[in-house]
């Protein structure tokens, strides 16, 4: 038996968010039949983790991957993770597996949201991108996201420069206002972020003067591929069981 995929999502008092990451497991169910797929939230939504794990463990289930539904290795993936997961039930067998980003995959569906929103591939070098994330005060996950400007920026774009909705600077306008400055024909803003909610409406408000303003990556094909593979990786790994710490 393969182990149950359950995909953990931070939740939000905003609807998109559930309505988002239901779209993207879904994607991944119909990628993976073979792969029973649960959905469990840390906060505001239901059902929550713990309470999916409860009802695995009643089941009889015995093996789980648990996946972060995060694009960085932050707080959430480095602790609030762990800890709901420790005080899961013992005859569980769980495996934590790798947050979604960084992947090339996901590059390729943030350029998949700009050529829906409406550049074209001849625009390429002559386009600004502000690569917008949620921000978080981790070193870690900071310095991830200038390294992925970094190296998408190596693929052609007249500029990528990076940008934070809270928690780090610089804002998502002071990164379009840079651009411009720097004389790229057009800037187009990139949310690298799942889901709509509080943070990505920040990211939208400071993209008014940019020319593009590409959707969330939601429940994009490469989106659903990269947490197929996290969950392989984690799956194909000899069994990690999270004790509880004393």
């Amino acid at each position: 038996m393969k182990p149950v995929l359950l995909v953990i999502a931070h939740g939000s008092r905003d609807p998109r968010h559930a309505a988002t990451v239901h779209a993207l497991v879904r994607r991944v169910r119909s990628l993976r039949p073979d792969v029973r797929v649960e959905t469990g939230f840390l906060d505001f939504n239901i059902p929550s983790v713990q309470g999916v794990l409860e009802s695995l463990a009643a089941e009889g289930v015995r093996d789980v991957v648990a996946l972060p539904l995060l694009l960085t290795r932050a707080f959430h993936a480095k602790a609030d993770i762990p800890a709901v997961l420790r005080d899961a039930p013992p005859q569980l067998r769980i495996r934590q597996a790798e947050v979604l980003g960084p992947s090339p995959l996901l590059l390729s569906a943030l350029e998949r949201r700009l050529y829906e929103a409406g550049l074209t591939p001849a625009d390429k070098s002559s386009t600004g991108v502000v690569l917008a994330s949620a921000g978080s005060t981790d070193p870690e996950a900071i310095a991830v996201i200038a390294d992925i400007a970094r190296e998408w920026r190596h693929t052609g774009w007249c500029a990528v420069r990076p940008a934070f909705a809270s928690a780090a600077l610089p804002r998502t306008e002071d990164a379009v206002r840079e651009l411009r400055a720097l004389g790229c024909a057009k800037v187009a803003v990139a949310p690298y972020v799942l889901a709509r909610g509080f943070l990505p409406d920040r990211i939208a408000r400071g993209a008014a003067d940019a020319d593009v303003l590409a959707g969330v990556l939601g429940p994009a094909p490469e989106v659903a591929r990269v947490l197929l593979r996290r969950y392989d990786a984690a799956a194909a790994r000899g069994l990690l069981r999270l004790t509880v710490s004393a």
